[in-house]
């Protein structure tokens, strides 16, 4: 049996693809299982993460084999939900590849990253309801977040489905290109992270989820921390530097 999930390691990136093409890519147990692993090597050695389905599916969904026989413990233990909030909590930033569906557990995985770019197939929604079940790994209460409240009660309470383009104009896109380029637009996009200051985006990543009543002071602290470091000094001085060979 091939692993659920098939981890990249490159030195300042990771990526995780979702490895079950047969079932496009339905979220179960190992699957849960793997991507833990994946977050508590990420949370050893902080690096930029990017997701991407299998066979021209992000993820279709929960295995909704496995979700049928679910009961109330397991809702309580939060297994997708626990896992969705790890990855967004992750050091460094995530971006979501998200070719064909990404539905219910999908849709959920790909909204607890930070970036998330699609092709002309994509297509997002949470069809939860009409299982009898509510999205409840973060759909809830992060899709409103992300598009706004009106948008998102279409999608949870109505069964809308959000096509590419419809995805863009609301941002929950950042990008969109066509399916032979899709991996190659996640490089560059990790190309334009990873060459910022690292301990800076990390920090920055901290701060922007920080509740409201944390600032301004986890804004200070984190300044603070990064006025001290030696790459500040590096980065400012060749900034400087470029500055009088242009005068």
């Amino acid at each position: 049996m091939s692993a659920p999930l098939v981890v990249e390691e490159h030195d300042d990136r990771v990526v995780l693809r979702l490895n079950r093409p047969e079932v496009r890519n339905a979220i179960d147990r190992a699957m849960v299982e793997a991507l833990h692993d994946a977050c508590a090597a990420l949370e050893a050695a902080p690096r930029v993460a990017i997701l991407i389905g299998s066979g021209g599916t992000f993820a279709a969904g929960a295995d909704i084999a496995q979700l049928r026989e679910r009961r109330r413990e397991d809702a309580l233990a939060g297994i997708n939900s626990g896992v969705f909030d790890r990855i967004h909590r992750l050091p460094m930033p995530t971006v979501a590849l998200v070719d064909g569906y990404a539905l219910g557990g999908g849709a959920e995985l790909a909204y607890a990253c930070d970036f998330r770019i699609g092709t002309p197939a994509t297509r997002i929604g949470n069809p939860e309801p009409g299982l009898g079940i509510l999205a409840a790994a973060g759909a809830a209460w992060r899709l409103k977040e992300l598009v706004g409240e009106p948008l998102a009660k279409e999608v949870l309470l109505a069964g809308r489905v959000l096509d590419a383009d419809e995805a863009l104009a609301v941002h929950l896109l950042n990008e969109v290109v066509e399916a032979e380029v899709l991996e190659a637009a996640g490089r560059r996009l990790a190309d334009r992270i990873t060459a910022q200051a690292p301990l800076a985006v990390r920090l920055t990543k901290s701060v922007l989820d920080a509740p409201r009543d944390a600032h301004p002071l986890v804004d200070n602290v984190a300044q603070a921390v990064l006025f001290e470091t030696q790459d500040k000094t590096d980065r400012m001085t060749a900034f400087l530097d470029r500055g009088k060979e242009r005068s």
